[in-house]
């Protein structure tokens, strides 16, 4: 039985199978919740991420969690919004698509995501939520491993957006 669910929370905290990190396409930390996650795996993650020499939007790679609760880390640079017209829609729902193959791909049955692109990216979140739901729902119908798929929301705001998405 596959679920997806919306909780309130850190998602460095999360202890589950893997997390997915709303990475910038150095894929070297920044600001937000990528900041986070790299401060809370430790220097280790730096070096794991130089090895990619970054990643393109919409596309995803896989470290080790490190120092964090979950086993593995998915980095994934979602789209900057611009319009809505460069194709951002497509580009979100890949980097949910491609985060959810590797999780998958790893074995992985817990999955937790932020809410990719909608911080300092300002894709809308009325937009967004939506997109990821739908995405997440998609993958799950054929997935191989994962079961429960988790937004972990930073705040009350981005919390009714996903649950309103869920709910539809």
């Amino acid at each position: 039985m596959t679920q997806i669910q919306v909780i309130p929370g850190d998602i460095t905290q999360f202890a589950g199978d893997a997390i997915v990190n709303a990475a910038n396409t150095t894929l070297m930390g920044g600001g937000g919740v990528d900041g986070a996650i790299h401060r809370a795996a430790g220097p280790a993650l730096y070096a794991a991420c130089e090895k990619f020499h970054g990643c393109p939007t919409g596309e995803a790679r896989i470290t080790s969690g490190f120092a964090l609760p979950a086993k593995y880390i998915i980095h994934t640079p979602g789209p900057v919004w611009r319009d809505g017209r460069h194709g951002e829609p497509e580009l979100l729902a890949n980097s949910y698509r491609n985060s959810l193959q590797l999780t998958d791909e790893y074995g992985c049955q817990t999955v937790a995501f932020p809410s990719i692109s909608t911080g300092v990216y300002a894709f809308p979140l009325d937009q967004a939520a939506p997109i990821a739901i739908r995405t997440i729902r998609e993958f799950l119908r054929t997935a191989q491993h994962v079961q429960t798929v988790t937004m972990v929301c930073f705040d009350p705001v981005t919390e009714q957006a996903y649950q309103t998405a869920l709910n539809a």
